[in-house]
């Protein structure tokens, strides 16, 4: 291990000898100097890993001397020690970013604490946190041979996406691979778990809260006119980025229950979105709203009637009464727009505001290209949506809304999944373009790598055309055609996708928070 140099300023240094004897006999090179110009003097021409510095000095006080140290090194942990216990001082410290505040007399088992909580810090956390991994990784092990229902997955799925994010800034690689690999493993047994039991879900009161009986089930409990109710649809937004956005949020609302629910299949925006807002399988959305629902190969959005839909729902609930307004976000332009007006929305008693977030981050449609640059990984990912978020309109309305005292529900329509590894597929001119999920006729593929669904109205899903099938890709697969090959493998793999079946495309966050 490095030699760790401490700079000590204290202009009654001599009193201190004691204390830095104490910390050289533990193999750490200490500097003292006695004033304020002093020490800025030598961490021009040094490079120290902390500094404890006197606030009651001659000359430069602490504080100013402080305010000069990170001029010249922002990053330069400071701990500052003072006699006085007065709040102002504590607080123009703490403005200035100190790293630690201590009260003097200090002892040296003090000096030892902060050096560790500051400078050893990440070492002892990735240390502990691999630990604690190594423990769980057997218990979640035991655990993917036995789980057998939903309640089950939903509790395996946040452990594994608490450990993800817990091993994020461990520099034990091993440990990230090893939870990796056993996120691979859990996502086959959860394609086996699906194949098994999804269709009888609709037929069943064991079934979990779905698409489309999402908003009875949930929403239109959170619903009164005595608290107006801001309802975000984030797409895409996959449980392990809620996560990396709580934090943010939690600033202005505090959670009155995190849950998850499960998407629909396909796990897509046409499908999953609609059943949502129309609180209707895809089939029967055809049969009851023909004017409204489009198949995979008919022209023109598919997305287009949720306004539409949510309005028939609110009416068949018996909330019809309650005053409610629709809001598609599809580009910054339109997200700034409604942040300058959504003062306006207090009047409402239901707000529905459907994000694109991915459009936000792709700009001009180029989400391939940005995605794969910035976000290869689930790390980058992650990253990148909380980068957007923190910098985005949503946040805004989100901070305007607490004010307001809307009620906040955030939810989504389904997830994504980083794809690795292509699986053949050959159909015809009129199969699906999705990569994670086909329909079709005629469709030829690999019987191990899918959950083929011959008659789609099993699942209550419409047919295309006679004898279409629906296929869905299992784990990290996308779906390739055999024309350009290597240019379409090479293209698609590592970007994100959804339709198929993973934790992360069918497992969701469903949240409900009020204000601060």
């Amino acid at each position: 291990m490095s030699v760790i140099n401490i700079l000590w300023v204290d202009d009654e240094i001599e009193f201190l000898k004691p204390h830095i004897i104490f910390l050289e006999q533990r193999n750490y090179n200490v500097t003292s100097c006695q004033s304020g110009t002093e020490a800025l003097n030598l961490i021009k021409d040094n490079n120290f890993d902390i500094v404890f510095l006197d606030e009651n000095m001659p000359g430069l006080s602490g504080l100013e001397t402080l305010s000069e140290l990170k001029e010249i090194k922002a990053t330069l942990p400071v701990v500052m020690i003072t006699k006085s216990e007065e709040e102002y001082i504590m607080e123009d410290a703490i403005g200035n970013k100190i790293a630690d505040y201590l009260i003097k007399p200090v002892n040296p088992n003090q000096i030892l604490l902060s050096l560790k909580k500051n400078l050893d810090h990440n070492r002892l956390v990735s240390e502990k946190t691999t630990s604690n991994y190594q423990q769980e990784f057997r218990r979640i092990a035991m655990n993917l041979n036995t789980i057998n229902s939903v309640d089950d997955w939903e509790q395996l799925y946040k452990k594994l996406v608490f450990w993800e994010l817990e091993l994020e800034s461990s520099n034990d690689i091993a440990m990230r691979e090893i939870l990796e690999a056993q996120k691979m493993e859990a996502n086959k047994q959860f394609g086996r778990f699906i194949e098994k039991n999804y269709p009888d879900w609709f037929e069943s009161n064991q079934a979990p809260v779905m698409s489309h009986t999402l908003f009875k089930s949930k929403i239109a409990n959170e619903l009164n006119t005595s608290q107006p109710t801001l309802l975000i649809v984030i797409d895409n937004l996959r449980y392990d980025q809620w996560k990396v956005l709580e934090p943010t949020v939690n600033s202005y609302y505090k959670i009155k229950e995190e849950s998850l629910y499960y998407s629909i299949l396909p796990t897509a925006t046409q499908y999953a979105r609609n059943a949502m807002f129309s609180g209707l399988m895809p089939n029967e959305m055809q049969n009851l709203f023909p004017q409204y629902w489009k198949n995979d190969t008919d022209e023109g959005g598919k997305n287009l009637f949720e306004a539409e839909f949510l309005e028939a729902q609110l009416k068949r609930l018996g909330l019809s009464h309650l005053k409610h307004e629709y809001i598609k976000i599809t580009n910054l332009k339109a997200g700034q727009k409604l942040s300058e007006t959504f003062k306006t929305k207090v009047h409402n008693d239901l707000t529905v505001l459907v994000y694109n977030f991915v459009d936000m981050l792709s700009h001009a449609k180029t989400e391939m290209e940005v995605l794969k640059e910035l976000a290869s990984n689930d790390k980058g990912y992650r990253s990148l949506t909380k980068s957007w978020f923190q910098n985005s309109p949503l946040l805004e309305i989100i901070q305007q809304a607490k004010e307001l005292n809307f009620k906040l529900i955030i939810t989504t329509d389904h997830g994504t999944i980083n794809v690795k590894n292509p699986s053949k597929v050959i159909g015809n001119k009129d199969t699906s373009l999705n990569l994670r999920y086909k329909t079709g006729r005629s469709l030829s593929y690999d019987e191990k790598d899918v959950l083929a669904v011959k008659d789609p109205k099993s699942i209550h899903l419409p047919s295309v055309a006679m004898n279409s099938t629906f296929i869905f890709a299992k784990d990290n697969l996308f779906f390739a055609y055999p024309n350009n090959y290597n240019y379409y493998v090479n293209y698609f793999r590592n970007t994100y996708q959804h339709g198929g079946i993973s934790l992360e495309e069918v497992v969701i966050p469903f949240v409900v928070l009020n204000p601060r």
